[in-house]
C-alpha cells in the first residue's frame, strides 16, 4: 500500500502521468505507474475499482470522496522523512537478524578477514 497524503504539487503532477498514462502504450503505461509508485508512493491499486482503468477524474473522485487528501508541503516533507527514517531503521534490525541468525555475514567483517590475508598470504 502506498501513500493516500499528497501535496497539492504532487497531486498536479500525478494528474499529469494519469493523463500521459491514458494516452500511452502499453510499454509506456508500466513506466508510468513505475514512475508513480516509485516517485510519489502512489498505487493505483489503492484507489481504482479492479479491471478498470484509472485516470484524471477517478483520482478527482478520491479526492472528494476522501480516500486521498491533501495536505501542505511542511506537512508532507515531515511525513516524507518520518517514512524515510522507518524504512532505514527497519532495514538495519533486518540485517542485524539476518548476521546474528547466521543467514547473512557482515560485508565488513568479510573486508576485514580478506585484507588480513591478503597481507599475511602477499610476504
Amino acid at each position: 500500500m502506498g501513500r493516500n497524503k499528497f501535496s497539492q504539487k504532487e497531486i498536479d503532477a500525478i494528474v499529469k502521468l494519469l493523463k500521459l498514462k491514458c494516452k500511452s502504450t502499453r510499454g509506456q503505461q508500466k513506466i508510468v505507474r513505475n514512475t508513480l509508485r516509485v516517485e510519489y508512493e502512489f498505487n493505483i491499486s489503492d484507489f481504482n475499482i479492479p479491471g478498470q482503468a484509472f485516470g484524471p477524474e477517478d483520482l478527482e473522485a478520491a479526492i472528494k470522496r476522501g480516500a486521498i487528501k491533501i495536505l501542505d508541503d511542511a506537512t508532507i516533507e515531515a511525513m516524507k522523512a518520518k517514512r524515510a527514517r522507518d524504512k532505514a531503521r527497519d532495514k538495519a534490525l533486518l540485517e542485524q537478524e539476518a548476521l546474528q541468525s547466521g543467514e547473512q555475514t557482515s560485508w565488513e567483517e568479510a573486508m576485514k578477514e580478506w585484507n588480513e590475508y591478503y597481507s599475511q598470504n602477499k610476504k
